[in-house]
């Protein structure tokens, strides 16, 4: 695979800007000590840089550009266009964004423009295009950065508008709309386009992120997520016209659940993101959120963002451990990390995020502990060179991660409201990493032949095409996976009809009549057939058998006996369903299964509680192994007698991990 940079970029946002230039110097030195090679600038200065209408103000921005590229940095450049100068909504008050309450905004925070508005786009792509014009040519810009953490929605008439035209190219018709939002139920029938008004407080909208016709609704998300990604590509095009070559990309953010990140990664030439975990995260969780960064182009990707120590906006912001930012620098390496970035190099000192963790601290110097840890893991990246640049991670297991699925289980009106997606998809995806199971994040529409196991946790909403390619898939030897709440809708969140699970059903071999939705001081049990017993939580799906057989049944209330958990051969391959939300001993038992049907691979043959990941390069396997438990765990054999690239010792055996120590292994790939 084609590299992006000539090393790991290690370094962060930079805002000299705020700083007298007297503090530059001094950041240039502490900088070198760390071994810092890249600075991300120019992220918010659009105030700064275009200070009036018809003027353009690039020379404190040409200082810090030569500065550092007289420090040999590689530079990411932003295009400032994620706030606002106050002279645009002063002039042109249009320009800022009316909310989900129907209130227009005045001057304040960021993320605060219109993204239909004509204004917007016409100032954001014109400065896009000076600053590339500028510096376009310039050696050491390493990587376009357009706008910054895309995210919010804009409830104004341009909005409304707009999406009566996006509505129009859809469907074409207002029989077909109408036929979509089932606009019958309730009389809301349509009868001309200027009818159609945004779901928000004032219309559709109901409290707690829930809507009377979620039709609507999902096609507001989809058209604001398209929306945000026009403003993207009209600032990608304006930078190509002046650079067609250095890499151009936007930062996500995981999970995040407004836009539709497999959508947006098409129009980036690499994906970034921001890892920002709380103190409470799963590591298991984390390394999802990679492995889903990843997914997205199938491609390794920036991390962006994280900070050295600890955050500002959470509700609990604690402090790193020692070791803490450096084991999880090396597992975001590990799950196809190219660059590793921090928000912030140094401490603001005012605004919200003045206490923000950063390189240097409000003392202003290197004698801290944030700082040493930095500059160890400095040390060891320059080391690494480009060695683990451009490697693969491979996996036989996917996992179908759907933003479309993400918004309409969470707007359905029923069973429950604690159904959450992504808790659903990462308590599967967790089976797989404590046993060290790679696994690939992957699309709807991926080419499922790749993998051994897909798994389709609440895949609740069925597109065109979906059942043909699964049925394909396990026709053909595949095993898959899926769950409660799922083949329940169409598109338009219209029910499949005949039975649950829908399009699923057939190879499922099962129907489900009913699901019962358990209060949370509620369980059922799950009874395997081999006695172990396991609890269900949140639903419990009464199923029939129509061809499979049941692995596990209910053992209480008036569906005690009936399945819980089934088994269905179906061509050359097995379908398994989970009826209920399992703990995690019996999810446990039923993947174990799955993975035995299909013969996957852990990265070493040996149980054990480290974290063991592995990219391929060039002939040669990466092993990263990591201790994110409490206790200290003995290295498996299989290392002992390789020596450790971040070190420089060779592994003996018996060796002790404890918390956050971090070792990598090179080995030969046998062929």
């Amino acid at each position: 695979m084609e590299n992006k940079f000539k090393r790991i970029l290690y370094g962060g946002d930079y805002n000299p800007n705020q700083w007298p230039k007297d503090v530059w110097d001094e950041d240039m030195r502490i900088f070198k000590d760390a071994r810092i090679n890249s600075a991300t600038i120019n992220v918010f200065s659009w105030a700064r840089i275009q200070p009036a209408e018809e003027v353009y103000d690039f020379q404190e921005l040409d200082e810090i550009v030569e500065m550092l590229g007289r420090e040999n940095y590689d530079i990411v450049l932003a295009t400032s266009t994620a706030a606002l100068p106050a002279w645009m909504v002063k002039r042109y008050p249009e320009v800022a964004r009316t909310d989900y309450e129907g209130r227009h905004h005045k001057f304040g925070q960021r993320h605060n423009a219109c993204p239909n508005s004509p204004v917007y786009q016409k100032y954001a792509k014109a400065l896009a295009a000076e600053l590339a014009k500028r510096y376009g040519s310039n050696k050491h810009i390493a990587c376009w950065h357009i706008n910054n953490e895309y995210g919010g929605e804009c409830y104004c008439e341009k909005c409304e508008k707009a999406f009566r035209v996006w509505l129009r190219k859809k469907y074409q018709t207002l029989e077909a709309l109408n036929k979509a939002w089932n606009l019958e139920f309730w009389g809301h029938t349509i009868y001309d386009w200027d009818e159609v008004v945004l779901p928000n407080a004032l219309s559709e909208g109901l409290e707690n992120d829930k809507t009377a016709f979620a039709g609507i609704s999902i096609d507001y998300r989809r058209f604001n997520s398209d929306s945000l990604l026009g403003n993207y590509v009209m600032e990608r095009d304006a930078v190509r016209e002046y650079d067609k070559e250095t890499p151009i990309t936007t930062n996500l953010m995981g999970t995040f659940k407004g836009l539709d990140y497999f959508k947006w990664a098409k129009e980036m030439d690499i994906v970034s993101w921001d890892n920002y975990p709380s103190y409470d995260t799963p590591w298991s969780q984390t390394a999802m959120r990679h492995d889903l960064m990843r997914g997205l182009k199938d491609q390794p990707f920036m991390l962006m963002e994280q900070t050295p120590s600890q955050q500002n906006w959470q509700p609990y912001n604690s402090l790193k451990k020692p070791g803490q930012m450096r084991a999880q620098s090396y597992q975001t390496i590990a799950h196809g990390a190219d660059t590793i970035q921090f928000f912030q190099l140094r401490r603001s000192v005012g605004g919200c995020e003045k206490f923000h963790g950063a390189v240097i601290a409000h003392v202003g110097n290197e004698d801290t502990r944030v700082f040493r840890e930095v500059k160890q893991l400095g040390a060891e990246l320059e080391k690494l060179a480009d060695t683990t640049l451009g490697a693969v991670n491979e996996a036989e297991v996917g996992i179908i991660f759907d933003w479309d699925n993400y918004w309409a289980l969470e707007y359905t009106s029923g069973p429950t409201v604690d159904l959450k997606y992504v808790e659903q998809i990462h308590q599967y995806y967790k089976y797989f990493y404590e046993h060290n199971i790679a696994v690939n994040m992957i699309p709807y529409d991926a080419d499922f032949s790749k993998y051994k196991v897909v798994v389709a946790p609440v895949l609740y909403m069925v597109k065109e095409g979906m059942q043909e390619a699964l049925e394909a898939f396990v026709e053909k030897g595949g095993i898959l996976v899926t769950t409660y709440m799922s083949g329940i809708v169409d598109q338009s969140d219209n029910v499949h009809l005949g039975g649950y699970p829908g399009p699923l059903g057939r190879m499922a071999g099962i129907w489900v009549e009913e699901i019962d939705a358990l209060a949370p001081e509620q369980t059922n049990s799950v009874v395997f057939n081999d006695g172990e017993e396991a609890a269900g939580r949140l639903v419990c799906d009464i199923i029939h058998l129509r061809g499979a057989e049941s692995v596990g049944n209910y053992g209480s209330d008036f569906y005690a006996g009936s399945p819980a958990v089934t088994r269905n051969q179906y061509g050359n391959g097995i379908v398994y369903y989970i009826g209920t939300n399992m703990n995690e001993d019996g999810l446990g038992k039923v993947m174990e299964m799955a993975a035995g049907d299909a013969k996957v691979k852990p990265a070493v043959e040996i149980e054990t509680g480290l974290e063991i990941t592995c990219r391929k390069k060039g002939g040669h396997k990466y092993y990263f192994v990591i201790n994110f438990k409490d206790d200290e765990i003995e290295m498996p054999d299989c290392f002992a007698g390789c020596k450790d690239m971040l070190s420089g010792e060779t592994i003996r055996g018996g060796e002790i991990l404890s918390k956050y120590d971090v070792k990598m292994i090179c080995v030969e790939e046998r062929v």
